[in-house]
């Protein structure tokens, strides 16, 4: 379980993105945090990974106070980030980038197993180059194998559809779905209906507040009513 306790963070200049937030994820479920844009839902993601660090309070995972530690060294402990815009290796190949996310060596029926959970052949993926060459559902996918293929404790997906084609987006909400099953602890930031919807919790982040949290049955409904901040998940305003 990752909990959030008074948390604040507060750019240089003064301005205040995240203020006084406490919340806490429940492990083993598929967590989606949304919100209006400029609501602190991508600080939020960096605030677990550690790519920042709270300008006060407390982060904790299990129990443990993981606050003062860097994003490499939250890595070693299972928290994976994965980012809007995918990096791209050019002369590495898919391969290449799942064992070096393992730490080892895999074997075909191992490379099966990553591809196979994210929807690619691995006979069709297995040599190619984590490049351009890639769309960008492929290698959203690609990323989301890497992140299996380290084990992790918690996985953070920071708007999975960002740059996607609808076709490659009904994909990823199918990989999500089954990885949901397997009871992995995910935390997705997004604002796309169809992701919502599978979640088993809902966050809700509006003006560096948390607005709303709760199983996706309570607070749902809220959502596609625009109770929550005058806003719908699905990137409409009210009335518009």
């Amino acid at each position: 379980m990752i909990e959030l306790r008074n948390v604040n963070w507060t750019l240089p200049e003064g301005q205040e993105i995240i203020s006084d937030l406490s919340l806490a994820i429940p492990g083993g479920k598929l967590t989606v945090v949304t919100g209006p844009n400029g609501g602190g839902k991508t600080t939020l993601a960096k605030l677990i990974a550690g790519l920042v660090t709270p300008t006060s309070g407390q982060i904790l995972l299990d129990g443990r106070d993981i606050t003062g530690l860097d994003v490499t060294q939250r890595a070693r402990l299972g928290i994976s980030y994965g980012f809007q815009t995918p990096v791209r290796f050019k002369g590495l190949t898919v391969q290449g980038l799942l064992e070096a996310a393992a730490g080892r060596l895999l074997s075909f029926d191992e490379m099966c197993d990553l591809t196979g959970k994210v929807g690619l052949c691995t006979a069709d993926y297995v040599d190619r180059e984590v490049d351009a060459s890639l769309s960008g559902g492929e290698i959203k996918r690609v990323e989301i194998a890497s992140v299996l293929a380290r084990g992790t404790r918690v996985s953070i997906f920071d708007e999975p559809e960002a740059g996607i084609d609808m076709w490659s987006f009904n994909g990823l909400v199918e990989v999500f779905r089954s990885l949901k099953q397997q009871g992995m602890t995910m935390v997705v930031i997004s604002h796309q209906q169809r992701l919502i919807e599978i979640a088993d919790e809902i966050v809700v982040l509006s003006g560096g507040h948390l607005r709303d949290q709760g199983p996706r049955e309570l607070v749902m409904p809220g959502l596609l009513a625009g109770e929550i901040a005058g806003h719908c998940p699905v990137g409409r305003k009210v009335g518009a």
